[in-house]
């Protein structure tokens, strides 16, 4: 049994920082790209980034480049979202998910098949 567990939100003031976990089990965590999604009330789900299962490539929404950081630890199967210069529009549910696939990249297109259950961010003004 797959399971991805976020960790690492809360209320932030703009400008600050923060940074969101997700810890994967039950799957060759290594071999799978990973990636963040978020969803504020009444918007649609956004891609934020994305890395591949190396490491080696990663994808950043417009909205965040230059902001956040995705990075990943696979041997301690986590994937990491680094948030720096927090706005209140950053303001939202973040979830992390897993590439369908093995050994691939994570972008917009990718087909994730695996959810984490979320963690809110709230950045005040």
């Amino acid at each position: 049994q797959v399971q991805l567990v976020e960790s690492g939100g809360g209320l932030v003031q703009a400008g600050g920082s923060l940074r969101l976990s997700c810890a994967a089990s039950g799957r060759t965590f290594s071999r799978h790209a990973m990636g963040w999604f978020r969803q504020a009330p009444g918007k649609e789900r956004e891609f934020v980034a994305g890395i591949s299962w190396t490491g080696g490539y990663t994808y950043y929404a417009d909205s965040v480049k230059g902001r956040f950081t995705i990075s990943r630890d696979n041997a301690k199967n986590t994937v990491y979202l680094q948030m720096n210069s927090l706005k209140p529009e950053d303001t939202a549910v973040y979830y992390c998910a897993s590439d369908s696939a093995l050994y691939g990249v994570a972008v917009p297109t990718t087909r994730f098949d695996y959810w984490g259950q979320g963690t809110q961010v709230t950045v005040s003004s």
